[in-house]
């Protein structure tokens, strides 16, 4: 696939694997309406490929994914956003190919929605994590759907709760990711475990997902939409609005 000058998200495919790469460092590869249509797009590509058998989602830089984007959210607001990385997740389920994540680095809120929607996420010892939302008076409530069945119930109220960093060790002892391992080993291992999912048929990949993920499924379809008019209506309150403001001031 070509890469546009603008492109946010790139796409290559070789063989059964299909990476998909985030490349939106101004940002820090916020959750814009522009990288979620593309990371989406790309998803769908790969998904409808019959050769791939495994999707890699990484980034180009250290950061993975710095969360919901503040500054379209405290113009714009998030009605149709919060909607976005709530169908963004199911997409992520329901790809007949299992999806992984490989993370070098920091992911925030939002991002850590799409650590819990792939099926295997392996970390760096040197990733970080954090669900900040409490801290702008936001809560998270969208990505609940993934993470809340991914952590255990203490890990959660923890760092829901919270909202401070915890380390990739810790994120592998909470549930969040599958494991966490030396940065000078993380790639060796991101291939090692593409190439072992890779071994598998295309029907059998198709549905052993489809049972593991059937009840996130549900549950997304059963809270999807109230979480989304939730999470748009903190983002639009004065709290939140007030937050934000302050906290994009401070990285000016």
């Amino acid at each position: 696939m070509t890469e546009t000058h603008d492109e946010l998200v790139h796409l290559d495919i070789t063989g059964a694997l299909a990476t998909i790469t985030l490349d939106s460092p101004h940002n820090r590869n916020a959750l814009s309406r522009q990288l979620v249509t593309e990371l989406v797009g790309h998803l769908s590509t790969a998904g409808e490929d019959e050769e791939v058998r495994v999707v890699l989602i990484r980034s180009s830089g250290r950061v993975f994914c710095s969360g919901a984007d503040l500054s379209e959210a405290s113009s714009a607001g998030m009605d149709e956003g919060t909607r976005a990385i709530v169908a963004l997740q199911r997409q992520m389920l329901t790809l007949p190919k299992p999806v992984v994540t490989e993370l070098a680095g920091p992911v925030r809120a939002g991002g850590i929605g799409i650590i819990a929607a792939s099926d295997i996420a392996i970390a760096s010892a040197e990733a970080n994590f954090a669900l900040t939302e409490v801290k702008l008076g936001l809560a998270a409530a969208i990505i609940s759907l993934t993470v809340h069945a991914r952590m255990n119930p203490r890990a959660a109220a923890l760092t829901t709760l919270g909202g401070e960093v915890f380390s990739g060790a810790e994120a592998a002892e909470y549930g969040l990711v599958t494991r966490a391992v030396a940065a000078e080993d993380l790639q060796q291992e991101i291939e090692k475990t593409c190439a072992s999912l890779a071994t598998g048929a295309a029907q059998g990949l198709r549905e052993s997902k489809a049972i593991l993920n059937r009840d996130l499924v549900d549950r997304i379809d059963e809270r999807g939409e109230e979480l989304a008019e939730l999470s748009a209506r903190l983002f639009a309150s004065d709290e939140a609005r007030e937050a934000m403001t302050a906290f994009l001031s401070r990285g000016k």
